[in-house]
């Protein structure tokens, strides 16, 4: 759902008039970022969908024709960083606009987990939910970002793959990167590929 269809979402909900300004007020930003996600077509995230019905008091999802429930597992963590360890399975569904996900298919296994880190920064960032394609077997695409497990730790990289070795990056420059070659590659257990982001807001 993009901004502009929001705002004509909220206005028919509430039976009121919103405008910019007020659809501002509810998602903590300037009426300007408004009009120019507006001007980019951009969509709406889930969080937002989430604070606008808690401002408006009104259902926002069951008013989204096409929506897909996925599973929330608000305690694990990949790591953006050095590894993070899975605290716990726990797990909620959440609503999600299936026009969020990146190659969407009702045939495939998504889930949602938690990012840690700030390697993969701006891209990801510390605190974002990313949405995950559950992994079926496929080539990895180059330069596409994945969730994995490495020594029994999470992480969330790009990956590229040569003949004999995969090669690990981060969008941060700062962090150097790896390559896992030999019998070492073995180890690494894909999880997924990350299909969307959730931007943490405030």
């Amino acid at each position: 759902m993009k901004i502009g269809e929001l705002i004509t979402l909220i206005s028919k909900q509430t039976g009121q008039s919103v405008n910019q300004s007020l659809l501002a007020e509810s998602l903590g930003l300037t009426r300007q970022t408004i009009s120019n996600r507006i001007k980019n077509e951009s969509e709406v995230t889930v969080s937002e969908l989430q604070r606008v019905e808690e401002f408006f008091k009104i259902n926002v999802f069951n008013s989204v024709s096409d929506v897909t429930f996925i599973d929330y597992y608000n305690d694990v963590f990949a790591s953006c960083g050095s590894g993070s360890i899975v605290f716990s399975t726990e797990k909620t569904k959440l609503p999600i606009p299936v026009s969020m996900i990146n190659g969407y298919s009702k045939n495939k296994l998504y889930s949602m987990i938690n990012a840690s880190g700030n390697s993969m920064s701006p891209t990801i960032d510390n605190g974002d939910k990313l949405i995950v394609e559950h992994w079926s077997g496929n080539q990895i695409q180059d330069n596409k970002i994945y969730v994995f497990c490495y020594n029994s730790e999470f992480f969330v990289k790009r990956l590229c793959k040569n003949l004999d070795e995969i090669i690990i990056k981060s969008d941060n420059p700062e962090y150097r990167i790896r390559t896992i070659s030999g019998k070492s590659i073995a180890e690494l257990i894909l999880i997924g590929k990350i299909v969307a982001t959730v931007k943490q807001l405030g």
